[in-house]
């Protein structure tokens, strides 16, 4: 950046968003064929183009963080800009689904019986597998919590190990949530309780498989020594980003689980 008179990223032009875009398209369009012609050829293409494109952005980007040192301090501000607003979006994205939820829930419609859960509906107990699963995602929020402390203060040993627990918190996480959608006695498609329950808790689920994947990246990172206790931005935003994936869930257990039961 010496011969820039101006701290800022002037980001070289990339074909990754447009493989990216093509990819997206080969995965939606294969999940089509998949439903109606249960031909999963294309599905497992765009997964593949993906993966790939992905895994090239990232490497150019932790390329651009750790070797070439383009994100100077204003350009770390711009990033924290942007990431809170795109956890801003989301919230706003899972503000739909409970709303819809409440809608259905506080006034029940004559067909749903009057009253909730509707009429034919056995909900599933929140003192079982969803209150186990909500202690084990507090808990990540606390190992993940540890592991940024520890890369504060320079202890590499510590951050690896609670980076480590908390990506381990997560997949279990996802097998507990996998495992309670075989055992629920109702399905997505029993009426306006199954789908908002589903899609919900299925969404939360997709968001927790994101962020796992992201704390993935970021321990491949600090076990190649690309973090420092004050240039880490790409670890704070996995973070963040688990926090609020914590938060959403309570939300949700309260909602759903606990008071929609």
């Amino acid at each position: 950046m010496t011969h820039q008179f101006h701290a800022y990223h002037m980001v070289k032009p990339s074909p990754w968003p447009l493989t990216g875009a093509l990819s997206a398209f080969l995965m939606t369009s294969g999940l089509t064929t998949w439903f109606h012609f249960h031909s999963a050829t294309l599905l497992m293409l765009g997964l593949l183009t993906t993966l790939l494109t992905l895994y090239q952005w990232w490497r150019d980007i932790v390329r651009e963080s750790t070797y070439q040192g383009h994100h100077t301090t204003p350009v770390q501000k711009g990033l924290r800009y942007g990431m809170m607003l795109f956890i801003i979006s989301e919230t706003f994205f899972f503000i739909g689904f409970f709303w819809a939820f409440y809608h259905s829930s506080l006034a029940p419609t004559p067909h749903l019986g009057g009253h909730w859960p509707p009429t034919g509906i056995t909900p599933l107990n929140p003192l079982e597998v969803p209150l186990l699963n909500t202690s084990v995602l507090l808990a990540s929020g606390v190992t993940i919590t540890w592991a940024h402390h520890s890369l504060l203060y320079g202890n590499r040993m510590q951050t690896t190990q609670a980076l480590s627990l908390t990506i381990l918190l997560g997949t279990y996480f996802t097998l507990l949530q996998i495992s309670e959608y075989f055992e629920a006695p109702f399905t997505i498609s029993d009426g306006i309780y199954g789908s908002t329950f589903f899609v919900t808790t299925g969404f939360h689920g997709l968001h927790v498989i994101i962020g796992s994947t992201f704390l993935f990246v970021c321990l491949i990172r600090q076990l190649s020594y690309h973090f420092t206790s004050n240039h880490h931005f790409g670890f704070e935003a996995a973070t963040w980003y688990w926090h609020f994936v914590d938060v959403i869930w309570l939300l949700l257990y309260i909602s759903i689980y606990w008071w929609g039961s």
